[in-house]
């Protein structure tokens, strides 16, 4: 079994509260010029969650189950950075007061799933208590490992194998080439999350990709993400897709990174299944 610094690592709770929907300006342009309004980001969204489909939804970016920010932008910035995948969440105002979550993404929200019965009962403005940590999580003995934005709770259940040498062998439905990788490139890697230009439906036929879902963990080629998302031939990076496609152009579906190493020392398997839905103790 493989290890980490889990004793380390603090836990602090971060206040969030579920988003608004607002709308800017009016049309969009999707990559094939068409004009478009569609539901997107922000709120909170019943029918789209953890283990849906990636394509083929009449949205924008569409976030699945809550999404929530702070109540500043430099609360916001915090939520954003210490909060991490797999982080329990309790709603702690309004009518689903005492609900449980996990939070399963990041975008331009903090992105949140409960169960169904509670997705229906919360509210735009309902306060959360994200209960932080994993940042500063390190693998031991897997000193070329990078972790980011990866919960202790998430980890012990990732598909990992150690493959001795200090390399890390990890399952994932996918392997994206690096001229996929699109808006996202360059921020920072604890701050929402690189898209992934997925508009034409042969790569996505070639890429095998047509069935991706949405919490489906994926490994993106010659990706750095470190310090920031950036090409870096020989490096590999894992992350996990976190929201719909997205329709205008340079962007597409949404990768937090997990997992970043050189590629001989961070070794993606495709399986037929890996998802954060299977993984998670998530609502149903």
């Amino acid at each position: 079994m493989i290890s980490c610094n889990q004793s380390a690592l603090v836990r602090v709770g971060v206040e969030a509260v579920v988003s608004q929907p607002v709308q800017r300006g009016s049309y969009s342009i999707a990559f094939d010029d068409l004009p478009l309004i569609r539901p997107g980001m922000s709120g909170v969204t019943v029918n789209l969650r953890v283990g849906s489909r990636a394509f083929g939804w009449e949205c924008d970016h569409g976030e699945p189950g809550v999404s929530a920010e702070g109540r500043s932008p430099a609360s916001h910035l915090a939520l954003q950075v210490m909060a991490c995948l797999g982080n329990p969440v309790r709603v702690v105002s309004g009518e689903a007061v005492g609900a449980q979550g996990v939070v399963t993404g990041k975008h331009a929200f903090l992105l949140i799933d409960f169960a169904r019965e509670d997705l229906v009962r919360i509210s735009p403005g309902d306060r959360l208590l994200v209960d932080s940590c994993g940042q500063g999580l390190i693998l031991e003995g897997h000193p070329a490992v990078t972790a980011r934005n990866l919960s202790p709770e998430l980890f012990r259940r990732l598909p990992c194998v150690d493959l001795g040498a200090g390399r890390l062998g990890v399952s994932v439905v996918a392997n994206l080439p690096a001229e996929v990788m699109g808006a996202g490139i360059g921020m920072s890697s604890e701050w929402a999350n690189c898209d992934v230009m997925l508009h034409d439906h042969g790569l996505v036929e070639r890429l095998g990709l047509a069935d991706l879902r949405l919490g489906d963990l994926v490994a993106m080629q010659d990706q750095d993400h470190r310090f920031g998302r950036s090409y870096q031939r020989g490096w590999t990076s894992v992350g996990v897709v976190v929201h719909a496609l997205g329709p205008t152009p340079g962007h597409g579906v949404g990768v937090v990174t997990l997992l970043t190493a050189p590629a001989n020392y961070l070794e993606p398997g495709i399986a037929e299944r890996a998802n954060l839905g299977d993984l998670l103790e998530r609502p149903s």
